[in-house]
């Protein structure tokens, strides 16, 4: 039961601490680099965040490739999450940037892969059983 639980909603949850318990901004430097051209690369709490919901992203697609009975529980609650962003986007103040609306989007992007993978996995499944002719 777990894993039906979409995990984009840790990332939800981590940009809501960050704006509303410690109020660090997003362009906070996590760490920084020196590049072969001279450039120094900045890498912000933003870029964090960003990376770390894609990467979750890419679990909730590989999560939607399974056929089991959950995978229905999986995606009404990925469209739960994706609602609760929407929301948030437009009626909280501290939601309205950038960074949030990235977040909203990898949360649209994970409903529909997710339906997507889903059927597409369930018309292979149909068609390998036996031929009628």
């Amino acid at each position: 039961m777990i894993l039906s639980l979409p995990f984009l909603i840790l990332s939800v949850i981590a940009y809501n601490v960050i704006v509303f318990m410690t109020g660090t901004p997003f362009e906070t430097t996590v760490f920084q680099a020196p590049m072969l051209s001279g450039a120094l690369w900045l890498f912000t709490l933003g870029d964090l965040v960003v990376a770390a919901t894609l990467f979750l992203l890419f679990i909730e697609i590989l999560k939607a490739t399974r056929t089991s009975g959950n995978s229905l529980v999986d995606h009404a609650l990925s469209t739960i999450v994706f609602i609760i962003c929407i929301i948030e986007f437009l009626v909280v103040p501290e939601a309205a940037t950038s960074l949030f609306f990235f977040i909203t989007l990898i949360t649209l992007i994970d409903v529909i892969a997710g339906f997507s993978v889903t059927i597409r996995a369930a018309r292979r499944d149909f068609a390998v059983g036996p031929q009628s002719f």
